[in-house]
């Protein structure tokens, strides 16, 4: 673990990238998002800066990373030209490249070389016990206090983020335009607490606490109304059981589903009395439609017309789009920029390259997920349960929707997988629970290498 000042400023700067993205609308716009990758290049330096002080260039091995630096490469590839178009128009010397639309696709491979770098660094600054707990408190009270604000705006000025902001076609909550946008990240933030509260690691003094932050995030993910998000953050507390009545304490099994079933009714009934019985009449409505003339059926049938045109190299990375108007039948009045499916649009947007990046990273993922929550640390084994949880819940969500295009939803997903990883290791502050204070003995150092 590093002392240096411009490792403690970076690892607090991860924090306040996180908080910036939420509170900005997402990061979904332009500016903002030119912000955050002024904030990316900030943590950068810091790291380089960090490594000249300690006399070592810290790097962590995750094979994690690859899958992203293997879109970045792809992505690049796309818009090199390969000769030059016929003349269209009396217009000549076009570029020819894989990509339809080349500029746009290197704003996209700009955007996964911004958060490879956030991923990286983070992996390296999650380097101690303590600073998990750090990300654990942070994650958790954020989410806490977050959520409670879209509660309270819910009530207050539904139809405009911080009561200024609307436009015609908007469906906000919270801070994001979207509200499916702000279910899938409530799903990332309330994962943390439920790892730990399902795990038994958590005091029993604190254990109502944590309840209660968790309990207020499930209800403002409820009144939130997106059935995707609900769909998503049930299986999270499935598959959270699945990962605790696995491991060890096999016991314990009947405490865990009750647990689980009183967290869920709990959050129904406290949705009830914060919305009424209007504030999940959203739920059961037809929400197929993702606009007004567009449902999801519609954009899923076309996506994969534009996947069998554009195999097996793929449309270019952001170009779905410019390759979706020629394939749909509709007036063309709504412009569709997403498929609706994260997996279709890997496919149409990179073609082979892209499926064969999306497995891999897949198959990291639940091999790295698996491996973690049989850490023998328990509190370290509830932060890798609800880590896992969490991702694999954006991952469900990404069915339906396409929440990590979003800026903050994209960052938080990658700081849980972070912490996934150093999960993993052992440190040398480690303590057996939460409540004791005795490091364990004989602890090997973490995965991050230094040469």
């Amino acid at each position: 673990m590093s002392n240096t000042l411009p490792n403690k400023i970076a690892f607090s700067l991860i924090a306040v990238i996180v908080v910036f993205t939420t509170v900005a609308y997402g990061a979904v716009h332009q500016p903002v998002i030119a912000i955050v990758y002024s904030f990316i290049a900030a943590v950068l330096i810091l790291w380089a800066i960090d490594c000249f002080r300690t006399g070592s260039v810290k790097f962590n091995v995750s094979y994690l990373q690859l899958p992203i630096l293997g879109a970045v490469i792809y992505g690049f590839v796309q818009t090199v030209p390969f000769g030059t178009l016929p003349e269209i128009g009396g217009v000549a010397g076009i570029p020819r490249t894989i990509s339809l639309e080349p500029f746009v696709t290197q704003v996209s491979t700009l955007h996964f070389f911004a958060l490879l770098i956030f991923f990286s660094v983070a992996l390296v600054m999650f380097d101690s016990a303590s600073r998990l707990r750090k990300v654990a408190i942070f994650v958790s009270v954020f989410g806490f206090a977050y959520a409670f604000f879209a509660v309270l705006q819910s009530v207050l000025s539904p139809d405009k983020i911080y009561g200024i902001y609307g436009r015609i076609g908007m469906d906000p909550f919270g801070s994001f335009v979207s509200r499916n946008n702000f279910a899938a990240w409530i799903e990332l933030a309330v994962a943390l607490p439920l790892g730990l509260l399902f795990t038994g690691a958590i005091a029993k003094d604190k254990r109502l606490l944590y309840i209660t932050g968790i309990a207020l995030m499930g209800i403002a993910l409820v009144l939130s109304g997106s059935r995707g998000g609900l769909v998503a953050f049930l299986a999270e507390i499935i598959f959270l059981l699945f990962l605790t009545l696995a491991n060890r304490e096999r016991g314990r099994s009947g405490v865990r589903i009750g647990l689980a079933v009183g967290l869920v009714l709990a959050i129904v009934a406290g949705s009830f009395f914060v919305g009424g019985d209007s504030s999940l009449s959203r739920l059961t409505e037809d929400q197929a439609a993702v606009g007004s003339n567009v449902s999801r059926t519609h954009i899923w049938s076309v996506t994969l017309k534009v996947i069998g045109d554009s195999m097996p190299l793929g449309v270019g990375l952001g170009a779905y789009a410019a390759a979706y108007s020629k394939f749909d039948a509709n007036s063309g009045l709504e412009r569709v920029e997403q498929a609706h499916n994260d997996y279709l649009q890997v496919l149409s947007d990179a073609g082979v390259v892209g499926g064969i990046l999306g497995i891999a990273f897949l198959f990291l993922y639940f091999r790295t997920g698996f491996r973690a929550v049989r850490t023998e640390n328990n509190y370290r084994r509830g932060l890798a349960a609800g880590a896992f949880a969490g991702t694999f819940a954006v991952l469900v969500h990404s069915i339906f929707d396409f929440p990590l295009h979003t800026t903050a939803i994209a960052l938080l997903f990658l700081v849980l997988l972070a912490v996934l990883v150093a999960a993993r290791s052992h440190f040398e502050d480690d303590v057996v629970n939460e409540d004791e204070s005795q490091p364990k003995s004989k602890m090997r150092r973490s995965s991050e290498i230094r040469v």
